[in-house]
């Protein structure tokens, strides 16, 4: 066993303070073994090359379940080798069997902070404030210091976006890397951007609004108010323009109204009071 600050071994005893405590400050990956499991003695020594490797970001602790039991009970651990990550003191996930390292890393790098997502994290924060320019240059530095951040992609088009490059955006995201499909940020983003794209060469608001006072069955002056309304933020006012289309004319946009209501949800995260109310109208307007 290497005497790598980065591994532990875990008793029943300092599990609490090693383990769940301590994933409140890094990531804990618990690897359960024994000494009779031949893939255990094979997975060992590539989880502690790795714990070195990343530097710290995560602690390896170590449980040896002949020795440990109860622990192993506790934890339902029914093959081994088992390992599981632990973040603010609970299980998040786990893998069973020695993987070969590549899968690991995949695995790490889901879960275990990069130290170049303090950079994209900054970059978000200057692009929600409108300084494109300052997220560009934080963008261009993570892509020269950590090319292989899963992240990067995301935040790439999430410039692209604020620029103004909407059809290439949403042509984009579909190419985004598999760890992000069910990211809360893609769905945003995706949301925005069918938004954005319908408003292409759109009429401004008052223009529309006009139009709608002129014309109550106009359909389209009715989504596109709906998508100006979205992307400013007013999401209550896009959902009841987008649900009193739906009630009007099912047939505009095959439905325009419904699936834009089902992308403001998903745009919203897909809960939250404002959802669950719009949610309940929906429904009720279609059946």
């Amino acid at each position: 066993m290497t005497h790598s600050p980065n591994v532990v071994i875990v008793t029943a005893e300092n599990f609490q303070s090693i383990v769940l405590d301590g994933s409140f400050d890094r990531p804990v990956l618990v690897d359960f073994w024994a000494e009779w499991c031949a893939p255990c003695r094979m997975l060992m020594p590539l989880l502690a090359k790795l714990a070195d490797e990343y530097g710290g970001r995560f602690l390896l602790a170590k449980v040896n379940t002949e020795e440990e039991q109860a622990l192993a009970a506790q934890f339902g651990i029914r093959s081994l080798p088992t390992v599981q990550l632990f973040r603010e003191g609970r299980a998040v996930d786990q893998f069973m069997g020695a993987l070969p390292e590549p899968q690991i890393r995949e695995f790490l790098d889901r879960h275990i902070p990069r130290a170049s997502d303090g950079l994209l994290a900054q970059a978000q924060r200057l692009l929600a404030a409108s300084d494109l320019d300052g997220a560009r240059k934080l963008i261009e530095q993570t892509r020269t210091e950590d090319p292989d951040n899963v992240r990067l992609p995301l935040a790439e088009l999430q410039l692209m976006a604020a620029e103004g490059d909407v059809t290439t955006a949403l042509e984009s995201i579909d190419a985004l890397p598999i760890e992000l499909i069910n990211d809360p940020e893609v769905a945003t983003l995706r949301g925005r951007l069918r938004f954005a794209s319908a408003l292409t060469d759109a009429p401004p608001e008052n223009a529309l609004t006009d139009r709608l006072q002129t014309n109550a069955k106009d359909s389209e002056a009715r989504y596109l108010l709906a998508a100006h309304r979205v992307l400013r933020g007013d999401h209550a006012g896009a959902l009841d323009l987008l649900l009193e289309l739906m009630k009007r004319d099912r047939a505009y946009g095959e439905d325009a109204g419904r699936k834009g209501m089902l992308a403001v949800f998903d745009l919203l995260g897909g809960n939250g009071d404002l959802v669950a109310n719009y949610r309940a109208k929906m429904m009720n307007a279609l059946y």
